[in-house]
């Protein structure tokens, strides 16, 4: 029997965001205390390095990097394997995140220290590269920032290959935490609501954002920060695509906003600017071909694919 409730493209619309398409398989039930050992054991097993936000890529030719580490070139690195994050089992091997020890400065010229942004602006690495990067680099932020435990204030182990911390204190257990975000286009038929923000680069404009607040319902918190930011209010709202955001580890939940008047009364706390913007204008964004010089998030960003969904609808 056919379920309508399941029609929906091949690929879902969160698989053409940027550190979605992963190929680990994180194999949760079987997670053990020594599964970075074993893990390490293996010929196979590639690691990830990063510090200060950054991931350390070997340069393999112009422009061309490769993120994986043998075992070996790891400790020559150094990286500290002792605090290492197991990710999960790719076609290749098993795959494992590490702080790296050695400053960006004091890296050999084939390696590069990049933070993370720059990497997948510039499209450095492939889309399951991307995923095991941001896999990665949340789960290390989320170790560094909860080395004590939220109950007593003892210090916390590592343990389930990275994806638990526990407490020998009060035997209290941690798990990795991953931050809800809002990320909203509000729209009618003939235009759509976009906001800049001061950070933002020249002519970029963007849907709003903010996160998701203990209580609220995903649709709540969407008419909540439209209001906030700038003035709107919505009402129907509809969920497209999520986004994995290791900035340090969210999620970031793309809706769409229905519109209930057009009066902006934006936050300038928040915003530099708010605007409404035509279909012709924001298909003009997206083609790069737009009079003002102004523009969208790049294709990578949850936000660019909820403009772009808008603006390609009938």
């Amino acid at each position: 029997m056919k379920l309508p409730l399941f029609d929906a493209p091949l690929r879902e619309p969160s698989q053409f965001v940027g550190f979605a398409g992963g190929l680990v398989e994180r194999q949760s039930e079987k997670r053990s205390d020594d599964s970075v050992q074993r893990a390490l054991a293996d010929p196979a097993a590639r690691v990830l390095a990063m510090r200060g936000g950054r991931i350390y890529l070997k340069q393999t030719g112009e422009n061309r990097f490769d993120q994986a580490f043998s075992r070996a070139e790891a400790e020559a690195l150094p990286a500290k394997l002792e605090h290492a994050a197991l990710l999960g089992q790719s076609p290749r091997g098993p795959v494992l995140a590490a702080p790296a020890a050695v400053e960006p400065e004091q890296l050999p010229e084939t390696i590069k220290a990049i933070d993370y942004r720059s990497v997948y602006m510039q499209g450095l690495l492939d889309d399951a590269s991307l995923a095991e990067m941001a896999l990665g680099a949340a789960l290390l932020a989320w170790h560094a920032s909860h080395r004590f435990c939220g109950k007593c204030g003892g210090k916390t182990e590592m343990r389930a290959g990275g994806f638990k911390r526990v407490c020998p204190q009060c035997i209290a257990e941690h798990f990795p935490r991953t931050d809800p975000v809002a990320i909203m286009l509000t729209v009618t038929r003939d235009k759509c609501l976009l906001g800049r923000g001061a950070h933002f680069a020249p002519g970029m404009y963007s849907a709003l954002a903010g996160f998701i607040e203990p209580g609220e319902t995903i649709e709540e918190a969407v008419r909540r920060e439209t209001l906030e930011e700038s003035g709107i209010r919505l009402g129907r709202v509809s969920y497209h695509a999520s986004q994995p955001w290791p900035f340090p580890y969210s999620l970031m939940i793309g809706c769409f906003g229905e519109a209930l008047d057009d009066d902006i009364r934006f936050d300038a706390s928040e915003l530099e600017d708010c605007r409404w913007f035509g279909r012709d204008d924001v298909l003009e964004m997206l083609a790069g071909t737009h009079a003002g010089g102004l523009k969208t998030p790049p294709p990578m960003a949850i936000a660019h694919h909820l403009i772009r969904a808008w603006a390609e609808s009938e």
